[in-house]
């Protein structure tokens, strides 16, 4: 697909909508000069201006006007008052893709025309470094033409996925919570280091560089993670003497359970 003559429009330029921009940009999918961005907060767009070379403006319609995609990158509690403001511009050939957590499709389609073609996108903070997971839904009247637009864009910033909407509380609470359920075992792993004898800094690049090796290994090989395991484990060696010390103590029910905790607080939400 090819992406460099479409126009696209940010509407929130928090850390995952900056985020996207600047994917965007440093991938070279679509030109910086046809990204346009809009906001409230006059000064963290002019900087985007100067950076990166995209037009931005304080005007949500004037985003709309110019772009032939849309993305909503707004809180949830103030998206609808969004979609109100710029809905009589939204016409049949400009495609909206939302990434406000827990607003479904039925509910962004309420406030648009019937025909308005929409997809809902779960990304996640690791956008920040172009290494984001991201669930891709399309709407009733999205054409695959449409989702495969929506695949590049979130690719341009990791890895994306095609999921069925009844799926996406299950995708927040793996994917979306996710990194925060990393960055404490990046941190215990650093402190047995420390333990051990090494400098913080030096503990903490290596938890950080182990997870990050690790998570590429299983994207890389496709092999199962516990065949994965099994390459490192040795008879009577140090390997198994740790993971038998995580076994003992339900290290990996607790994080099945916060997965599960998660996307049942999603579904609270979304009621």
């Amino acid at each position: 697909m090819n992406l460099k003559n479409k126009k696209l429009g940010i509407i929130g330029t928090g850390k995952m909508g900056s985020s996207l921009i600047k994917g965007l940009c440093n991938s070279g999918i679509i030109l910086p000069s046809n990204i346009y961005a809009s906001d409230v907060y006059d000064v963290a767009l002019e900087k985007m201006r100067t950076e990166l070379g995209i037009n931005v403006s304080s005007d949500n319609n004037y985003t709309v006007n110019n772009a032939d995609i849309i993305i909503l990158a707004v809180k949830p509690q103030i998206i609808k008052r969004v979609l109100k403001s710029i809905k009589d511009n939204i016409t049949s050939e400009k495609l909206i893709i939302s990434i406000a957590a827990g607003v479904s499709l039925q509910d962004i389609a309420k406030e648009l025309a019937p025909e308005t073609r929409i997809i809902r996108v779960m990304p996640n903070i690791a956008a920040t470094v172009s290494e984001a997971a991201s669930a891709v839904c399309p709407g009733q009247n999205a054409s695959m033409e449409d989702t495969e637009i929506t695949l590049e864009i979130f690719g341009s910033v990791g890895s994306a996925i095609i999921v069925q909407e009844k799926l996406m509380d299950a995708v927040t609470g793996l994917s979306g919570s996710g990194p925060a359920y990393i960055f404490p075992v990046i941190e215990a792993m650093a402190d047995g280091g420390v333990y051990e004898g090494l400098d913080r800094e030096s503990a903490l690049l290596l938890a950080a560089q182990t997870v990050l090796g690790a998570a590429k290994m299983v994207i890389k090989y496709h092999e199962h993670p516990g065949q994965l395991k099994d390459m490192v484990t040795s008879p009577g060696g140090t390997t198994i003497r740790g993971l038998r010390e995580l076994e003992e103590r339900g290290v990996r029910a607790a994080f099945m359970n916060a997965v599960i905790a998660s996307a049942n607080r999603s579904r609270e939400l979304g009621e």
